[in-house]
């Protein structure tokens, strides 16, 4: 479907695009990622004929299986910080301002953390690489982590320093989302425009109830 959001235009953002979504029921995340590299697989093949791609002239392999890395080990690889999610908030805002990170105010430790790999680490993927368990302050609608308490079982697909698929095992608790929306709204009140309001007709679905579900959106634009 064609896609509009009321945001900012760069030369890797168009305000409106082409997204493509899927739903599946009793899925979750780590079968998405099987799902998008059949996808991206069989669309190289059938484009190209092989999944051995060029970009800017530089060769690039699309044949599953793709990387897994959580964003956190990512972000201490490539900065050299050693820090998690109950790193001392201002010993995190000094790193973060050291690699040329903006803090916010309002800003937690996921979202400094979130920050710190947009700035330092998304442009250096070049193979396709699932960067996963993204923290619970930016993945409002995403489930939390099975077992780790601070993240959730989210993942975003890089490729050639770009995004191109953003998934995660739905968020199907009305009681949590509900809290979840709540604090979108802290996040709004502090500065935060991008943060989420209360869609009280989602709680209200989630009510009647949902499955366990993986949810998948791809940019077909960027693919």
């Amino acid at each position: 479907g064609r896609i509009f959001r009321n945001e900012g235009v760069d030369s890797t953002h168009n305000p409106e695009f082409t997204m493509l979504e899927s739903y599946e029921a009793f899925a979750d995340y780590t079968n998405i990622m099987d799902l998008v590299e059949e996808v991206f697989e069989a669309c190289a093949l059938a484009v190209n004929g092989s999944t051995d791609v060029e970009v800017d002239g530089k060769p690039l392999s699309l044949a599953a299986p793709y990387k897994r890395v959580t964003m956190l080990d990512a972000v201490c690889k490539e900065t050299g910080l050693t820090v998690d999610y109950d790193s001392d908030l201002e010993t995190l805002r000094v790193a973060a301002a050291d690699h040329g990170v903006t803090v916010e105010a309002h800003w937690g430790q996921g979202k400094i953390i979130e920050a710190l790999f947009d700035t330092a680490v998304e442009h250096t993927i070049w193979e396709p690489t699932y960067i996963t368990e993204h923290p619970i302050e930016v993945s409002p609608l995403s489930r939390v982590h099975r077992s780790k308490p601070h993240v959730t079982e989210r993942f975003e697909l890089f490729i050639a320093g770009a995004e191109y698929a953003n998934a995660f095992s739905e968020l199907n608790d009305p009681f949590d989302q509900r809290s979840r929306f709540e604090a979108q709204v802290a996040m709004r009140d502090a500065g935060d425009d991008e943060a989420h309001p209360i869609d009280e007709d989602y709680i209200r679905a989630l009510e009647y109830g949902l499955p366990p579900t993986g949810g998948l959106g791809i940019g077909v634009d960027r693919l």
